[in-house]
């Protein structure tokens, strides 16, 4: 399985971006696809994540302001933002967990500014 992520940038406080995330080999609708963030001075945290037949999961404090959802186009899955603040910098990786093994993306960077 390989994971490309895309759509960071450089944006405005209160500014929109979507990601998106690409997928290849051997993963379906059946898999979980999540969304990480890396700000800085923090560890990995999870986002959002999708798994077939599920609601999708939004972290309590970004419900509201990210969205995520399956990109069929790209086999994988986009995470809509709005509302973007400062505190959301950070690097953004892409993970799947297919057959008990967990896939990383090599991650977009996202910097908002105020």
């Amino acid at each position: 399985v390989q994971l490309q992520a895309s759509g960071g940038g450089l944006v405005q406080a209160g500014g929109s971006l979507t990601l998106s995330c690409a997928a290849s080999g051997s993963i379906s609708d059946l898999d979980t696809m999540s969304w990480y963030r890396q700000t800085p001075g923090n560890s990995r945290e999870l986002v959002a994540s999708m798994t077939a037949d599920y609601p999708p999961y939004i972290d309590l404090s970004l419900k509201g302001r990210f969205t995520i959802s399956r990109d069929r186009a790209k086999n994988g899955v986009s995470l809509q933002m709005s509302s973007l603040r400062p505190g959301d910098t950070g690097t953004y990786y892409c993970n799947a967990f297919v057959q008990g093994k967990y896939y990383w993306g090599q991650g977009t960077q996202v910097t908002v500014s105020s």
